[in-house]
């Protein structure tokens, strides 16, 4: 599939132009200004922005600017379209946070090129974002990106009223598993366990992930204290279920995971730090109680 180009410019003519140089190679969107982009840009999704500088009503450096403000596409480069040559117009361009800028009437050749290799260095830029997001050892998220999606998850579920709940989620006397097992069958022990836990996660906007050592955590937003009492219990039976043998253990035979679980819903005054707070100890709770349980009330 070809990478997608929103191209924005209020003459259709210079789309026309700008689709017949590309249109062998991308799949070129067209706009015809400033605050019709700022519409498009979710639907389209694109690998790159076109942007002429000259428009009515929204000017490209506005429009530039409003574009980069759009959560989850604030990385996409925009190029601009400009017959502006001075090195002043050059400077406001970068300053919009333009990623390069192409004089008109456009070279074919040049516009191909500086797409391209805006495109490629995306790309590579979003490989090494994921990689800096995941655990090394799980493949699951880690601790970093869960501190940013939480906080995005408040504030989205607070704006929305909708209910915002955390599963936290141990494993069951791992210190004791590596022990009698070894770290390699440790290191085994958590990918398995990872895997249980995340194909738990059936709607697209849940996340799991490592939150250190043998815990683990799952955010689920608009999801309230009784649906995340039904996925904290599936994780438990698909852990169970994995029959990982651990004759050490006052739980089980097997490897089981004790889960702490809070929701909130009344967002006045309170923050995610409260909500992670509380989930913690309920875990405490559950392995007070003599673990492989949920604990979802003080």
């Amino acid at each position: 599939m070809n990478p997608t180009i929103l191209s924005v410019d209020d003459s259709p003519a210079n789309l026309l132009t700008i689709a017949a140089m590309l249109e062998d190679q991308y799949d070129v969107r067209i706009s015809t200004s400033g605050r019709e982009a700022l519409e498009l840009v979710a639907q389209v999704n694109p690998a790159l922005i076109l942007l002429d500088v000259m428009m009515p009503d929204m000017d490209g450096f506005e429009t530039c600017k409003q574009l980069k403000k759009i959560e989850g596409f604030e990385n996409i480069p925009i190029i601009f379209l400009t017959a502006l040559s001075t090195p002043e117009d050059e400077v406001k361009c970068f300053e919009a946070g333009g990623a390069d800028f192409v004089s008109k009437p456009c070279n074919p050749t040049v516009l191909r090129a500086r797409i391209k290799t805006h495109i490629q260095l995306k790309q590579h830029l979003d490989i090494v974002q994921s990689l800096a997001m995941r655990d090394r050892l799980t493949s699951l998220y880690n601790r970093r990106c869960f501190d940013e999606r939480i906080n995005k998850d408040w504030r989205a579920c607070q704006r929305a009223h909708l209910p915002l709940s955390v599963l936290l989620i141990d494993i069951d006397h791992f210190k004791s598993f590596n022990d009698t097992y070894g770290h390699q069958k440790g290191d085994e022990c958590l990918r398995t366990v990872a895997q249980a836990i995340l194909g738990q996660m059936r709607r697209g906007h849940d996340m799991a992930a490592r939150y250190g050592g043998e815990e683990f955590v799952c955010l689920l937003p608009n999801a309230d204290a009784s649906s995340a009492f039904l996925m904290a219990e599936r994780i438990r039976q698909a852990i169970k279920a994995l029959a990982i043998p651990h004759a050490s253990s006052n739980a089980d035979y097997v490897i089981t995971a004790s889960i702490g679980l809070a929701s909130e819903s009344d967002f006045q005054n309170k923050s995610y730090v409260q909500l992670l707070k509380l989930a913690d100890e309920r875990l405490y709770e559950a392995k007070r109680q003599g673990r492989n349980r949920i604990c979802s009330s003080s």
